[in-house]
């Protein structure tokens, strides 16, 4: 199915819920404090989105967020061929006027990390090859990705239930923490029944990534899913970790075993949505999609690319 939950992933006691008390605070500023992280000031695609603003299969979103991930500085000069580099650089937090958020989200990412690699790590035994089999693609500069997300039903008319449309992700593996309010869904592969991932208080859902459907060459799917937004005037707030390789990392099918392969589905054959080998290429054509309004002002040049 792509979807299970873990508890018992380690951090210290309390750190799932301070961490979702101090996005709750975030999201209850005012909204020109919130404002002064507006992601289109960033050219990597970080800091605060608007309620209604990212998009997901060209409709808005019933969310407002903040996206960060590696501090790091920018990259100048590079290649033309090699234009996912531009996700790289710093990100945009309200250190004035909550000063608690980017050591709580900070240290939330460097957990997820461990809980991210030990998990690959699972997969690559469950696959039948060496427990370190994934790991150079992370070494050194993994480009993780995490949101702090809002969820509000009732308020942006252009999106009516749709939470987050109905996607996959892009990377490895998905750490999901969400609050109790439900509305996760997941359309389990070859079905057209959704299903509802229940909130267990504290669990991570777990989620498989695009960039898994490639290496295994569908024998692990990328599965679709979705949020459905909540009942208008009740709030939903979620902490997604996106584990996924360096941006020039290039990931190629794994050696699996006969039994295993012949098992395998195949790629997903979507042409509005092609799955891509090198990491940073699929992570930038995901990033152009929900930003439009970023990829625009940054980089008209790309527009059409």
């Amino acid at each position: 199915m792509g979807f299970f939950q873990v508890t018992g992933y380690g951090g210290s006691p309390d750190q799932a819920e301070h961490l979702l008390d101090v996005v709750r605070r975030f999201f209850d500023l005012p909204l020109e404090e919130r404002m002064k992280l507006d992601n289109r000031l960033s050219p990597h695609f970080r800091g605060y989105t608007r309620m209604g603003t990212e998009v997901t299969q060209g409709r808005a979103d019933a969310r407002e967020q903040i996206d960060y991930s590696p501090e790091r500085a920018p990259v100048h000069g590079y290649p033309t061929d090699q234009p996912y580099w531009l996700l790289q650089g710093p990100n945009l937090w309200p250190d004035e006027s909550l000063p608690e958020l980017r050591p709580a989200a900070m240290a939330w990412a460097e957990l997820m990390s461990e809980v991210g690699m030990e998990l690959l790590r699972a997969i690559a035994v469950s696959l039948q090859l060496p427990e370190d089999y994934f790991d150079e693609p992370f070494r050194d500069a993994p480009a993780w990705m995490g949101k702090l997300v809002h969820y509000v039903g009732g308020v942006v008319e252009e999106a009516g239930d749709q939470g987050v449309g109905s996607h996959a992700d892009y990377g490895f593996v998905t750490l999901l923490l969400q609050d109790d309010i439900g509305g996760l869904e997941v359309l389990p592969p070859g079905t057209t029944e959704w299903l509802p991932v229940e909130p267990l208080r504290g669990a991570l859902v777990v989620n498989l990534g695009e960039m898994l459907e490639v290496a295994t060459e569908g024998y692990l799917a990328a599965t679709i899913h979705r949020v459905q937004a909540p009942p208008p005037g009740v709030d939903r707030y979620s902490v997604p970790f996106f584990w996924s390789p360096r941006l020039d990392a290039e990931i190629g099918p794994v050696p699996l075993p006969p039994e295993l392969k012949a098992q395998a589905r195949g790629i997903t054959d979507d042409p509005g949505n092609p799955l891509l080998s090198t990491f940073g290429l699929n992570m930038l054509k995901g990033r152009m999609r929900a930003h439009p309004d970023v990829t625009e002002r940054h980089y008209p040049q790309l527009m059409h690319r």
